[in-house]
C-alpha cells in the first residue's frame, strides 16, 4: 500500500515507520499549517517540480498547474506500485527512492528490466497510447512519489502544447536509452547498506575504507547509528540529493536504525569474517524477504583467500555474488565493480591460436589496466583462470607451455565409442596445474561456460571444483569425452557461445575486453574429394605435398560452428574487441605457442595504445569527482 504524506514528519525521528520529506508535504490536502509555512511548502514543491527532467523549461505557470493537480505519497520498499496489464491511471514522478520494472520470462519467472531513480518519470508511455501496463513495478527501497492523474496530464498537456512536446522528447530520449540497453547496462546504486554478521566484522573500518574508494569516483558520505539516528527522512534526503554514494553502516542486529539502513539502500552488502561459523545475518533478516535489492556478499580474509570459506557462505546465501577481501587493492576493485566503473576481460576458444591470450593480456597489462574480473570458453577458460589466480604472465605462459607443448594433451587415442581420445591426460594436467581449487575461492570473479547437451542450454560455472569445469569447457564433441555431472552431459562451451561476452554483460561490471582468437578462417585444403580413398591411395597421403584435413580438425570446428551466428551480436557487447590476425597458425599446432603469443601481444599493444588514446581525447574535463568521471577503461599510468 502506499502511505500519504502527513505532518507527522515535523516530530518523527527515525524509527521502524517510514518518515515522510517536508518537501513533500502539500497543504491541498487539508493539512493544518500555518499561511507561512505553507508558502515554504509550496516554494518546496515548486522546486521539487522544476527539478524533474519532465518539467524541464516549462514556464512557470504551467509549472504551478502541474504542482496544483500532483498526488503525493510515500511507498515502503518492497511495495508494488503497479502491476503488468494494469489499466494507466496515473503518470508517477519518483521525488526520492528508487523502483524496479519487472517483466515475466518465458519460464515464468520475474525479470528485472530497468530501474527508475530519483528524478525520472515511469507510466507515461501507457497514459500516452491507453495501453495496459507492460511491466510491474516495485519500491526497490523506500520511495517518496507524485502522481499525475490521466485527466489532469490530459488536460495540462492539451491547453499546453509546450509541456506535451516536452514529454514527446523525454519518450524518444528514453526509447532511445531502451534500445541501446541491449549492451546489457544497468543503473549505477547510490546507497548502500554494510551489514555487519556479528561485532567481529568490522563494519565501521570496512565501511570508511570503502567510502573513501568511492569517493574517487563520486562524491560519498558516510553515515552510521551515531550521526544518522536523530534526524529525520528529510536529512537522508538532502545528504543522498548532495552526494553521487552514500554508504550506510548497519548495526549487528535487527534494530531500527538497521531497518532504515537496508530500507534506504540500493545494494545491500553482507559482511562477515570469511573463517567464521556460517549464519545468517540477524540485521537483514526481516527486511530481505521482503525488499526487491541487489545482495552482495563481502568476504574478509587475512592476507589471503582461505580455501573452503566462501563454499560455507554460498551455501547460505547460494544465488549472490560474492567478493574477497584481502586488502586496499580488493576493496578499490569492488567500488568499481558496484558502481559499473570495472573491467572485465572475456577470452574465447580456439585450440593452439588461445595462445595468443597470453600476448593479449600482457598487453592489457604493461598498459597499467586493471583487470576487475575474468571469464572464458574452452583454451580461453583455461587462460582466463591464471588471470583470475593472479598469476605473473611469465607462470601462465609457464604452465600452458608446460601442458600443451612439453606434451600433445590430445594423444591418448581410444577406442572411438565416445570420443577419440581418453580425456585421461587433459583431466591430469589440468588437476595438476589447478589441484583442488573452487571457482569461488578466486580472488577475482571468474567464470568459465560449457555447453549442457542435456538442455541444449549454456551452462555458467561460477561454482564447484575449477578443473572439473575447465575440462567441460574444453571437451571437443566427438574428440573429448564429455563431463558428466548430475546425471547432465556438458561439452565444450564453444559449441554454443565461443565469446561470453553477453555472460559477463549481465553482471553490469562495467566496461568489457573481448579477445576473439577463433574467428579467423580455421583450415583450408587444396585436395577435392567427395570420399575416403582405398587404403592403398592413402599412404601417397604421407609422401605428397598437399594440405588435407584430419578428423580432429573437422570435429574441432564443426562443434564451433554452431556459435558463429551469434558473432557479430556478442562483438557489438564488447566495448574493446581484440581480433589478432591468425589465420596462419592452424587450431592444433600446439609448436607455434611462442609466434602465437607474439602476435597476440604486437596487435594488442597497438590497439589498446589506440583505444587508450582515442578515451583521452574525448574524455569529459572532470568538474565533480561524480559526474565528470566516465565508466571507461581506466590506465593507472
Amino acid at each position: 500500500m502506499s502511505w500519504p504524506i502527513h505532518p507527522g514528519w515535523l516530530d518523527q525521528r527515525v524509527g521502524d515507520t517510514l518518515t515522510a520529506s517536508p518537501a513533500i508535504c502539500p497543504r491541498r490536502m487539508g493539512l493544518d499549517v500555518e499561511h507561512s509555512h505553507a508558502e515554504n511548502e509550496w516554494a518546496d514543491l515548486d522546486a521539487v517540480v522544476r527539478g524533474l527532467p519532465i518539467f524541464e523549461g516549462l514556464d512557470a505557470q504551467l509549472l504551478r498547474e502541474i504542482r496544483d493537480e500532483i498526488r503525493w505519497f510515500a511507498l515502503p520498499g518492497g511495495t508494488t506500485l503497479f502491476e503488468a496489464g494494469d489499466d494507466p491511471d496515473e503518470l508517477y514522478l519518483v521525488v526520492s527512492g528508487n523502483l524496479g520494472a519487472y517483466s515475466l520470462s518465458a519460464e515464468g519467472h520475474r525479470r528485472l528490466v530497468g530501474t527508475i531513480a530519483a528524478g525520472e518519470t515511469v507510466g507515461e508511455m501507457a497514459l500516452i497510447s491507453g495501453k495496459p501496463r507492460n511491466a510491474t513495478v516495485v519500491a526497490l527501497r523506500d520511495t517518496e512519489l507524485g502522481g499525475l492523474s490521466r485527466e489532469a496530464f490530459d488536460k495540462l498537456m492539451l491547453s499546453h502544447p509546450q509541456g506535451l512536446r516536452r514529454v514527446a522528447e523525454l519518450m524518444a530520449h528514453r526509447l532511445d536509452a531502451s534500445q541501446r540497453q541491449v549492451r546489457g547496462r544497468r543503473s549505477v546504486p547510490r546507497t548502500f547498506a554494510v551489514v555487519p554478521h556479528d561485532k567481529h566484522a568490522h563494519a565501521t573500518t570496512f565501511a570508511a575504507q570503502l567510502a573513501t574508494h568511492l569517493e574517487h569516483l563520486g562524491r560519498t558520505e558516510l553515515v552510521w547509528s551515531q550521526r544518522g539516528a536523530d534526524h529525520t527522512s528529510q536529512w537522508f534526503h538532502t545528504v543522498e540529493r548532495t552526494n553521487d554514494f552514500v554508504v550506510y553502516v548497519c548495526d549487528p542486529g535487527p534494530t531500527s536504525w538497521s531497518k532504515l539502513c537496508l530500507r534506504q539502500a540500493d545494494v545491500v552488502l553482507l559482511l562477515a569474517q570469511a573463517d567464521a561459523p556460517a549464519s545468517e545475518w540477524h540485521a537483514s533478516t526481516s527486511q530481505a524477504a521482503t525488499i526487491s535489492q541487489r545482495v552482495e556478499l563481502v568476504l574478509l580474509h587475512k592476507d589471503r583467500v582461505m580455501p573452503g570459506c566462501a563454499t560455507r557462505w554460498l551455501d547460505l546465501r547460494p544465488n549472490v555474488p560474492h567478493h574477497h577481501i584481502r586488502g586496499t587493492s580488493d576493496i578499490a576493485r569492488l567500488a568499481r565493480l558496484l558502481t559499473g566503473r570495472g573491467l572485465g576481460v572475456v577470452l574465447s576458444g580456439g585450440g593452439a591460436r588461445g595462445f595468443a591470450h597470453i600476448g593479449v593480456l600482457r598487453a592489457i597489462r604493461e598498459a597499467g589496466i586493471t583487470i576487475d574480473a575474468v571469464g572464458g570458453t574452452s583454451i580461453g577458460a583455461i587462460i582466463a583462470a591464471g588471470c583470475g589466480l593472479e598469476w605473473t604472465i611469465d607462470e601462465i605462459t609457464s604452465r600452458v607451455h608446460s601442458s600443451f607443448v612439453k606434451t600433445n594433451p590430445l594423444n591418448d587415442y581410444t577406442l572411438p565409442l565416445v570420443s577419440l581420445v581418453s580425456g585421461r591426460k587433459v583431466s591430469r594436467l589440468l588437476r595438476r596445474e589447478f589441484t583442488d581449487l573452487r571457482i569461488e575461492d578466486m580472488p577475482l570473479p571468474f567464470f568459465c561456460v560449457s555447453s549442457n547437451l542435456s538442455t541444449g542450454q549454456l551452462a555458467v560455472h561460477r561454482r564447484g571444483e575449477l578443473w572439473r569445469w575447465l575440462r567441460a569447457s574444453v571437451a571437443i564433441p566427438g574428440v573429448l569425452p564429455p563431463v558428466v555431472q548430475h546425471g547432465e552431459i556438458f561439452v565444450d562451451g564453444a559449441t554454443i557461445n565461443n565469446l561470453p561476452v553477453d555472460v559477463m554483460r549481465e553482471a553490469g561490471l562495467g566496461q568489457i575486453i573481448g579477445v576473439d582468437v577463433g574467428s579467423d578462417r580455421a583450415f583450408t585444403t587444396d585436395v577435392v574429394d567427395s570420399d575416403v580413398p582405398p587404403f592403398w591411395k592413402m599412404l601417397q597421403w604421407f609422401r605428397g605435398r598437399k594440405h588435407r584435413v584430419n578428423i580432429l580438425q573437422i570435429l574441432w570446428r564443426a562443434g564451433m560452428i554452431n556459435s558463429a551466428g551469434n558473432r557479430a551480436a556478442r562483438h557489438e557487447l564488447s566495448d574493446l574487441l581484440l581480433q589478432p590476425p591468425l589465420e596462419q597458425i592452424d587450431m592444433l599446432n600446439w609448436r607455434a605457442f611462442d609466434r602465437a603469443i607474439e602476435v597476440g601481444y604486437t596487435y594488442g599493444r597497438v590497439r589498446i595504445a589506440e583505444f587508450l588514446a582515442a578515451r583521452a581525447r574525448d574524455a569529459p574535463s572532470p568538474t565533480s569527482a561524480g559526474e565528470g568521471t566516465p565508466a571507461s577503461i581506466r590506465s593507472t599510468t
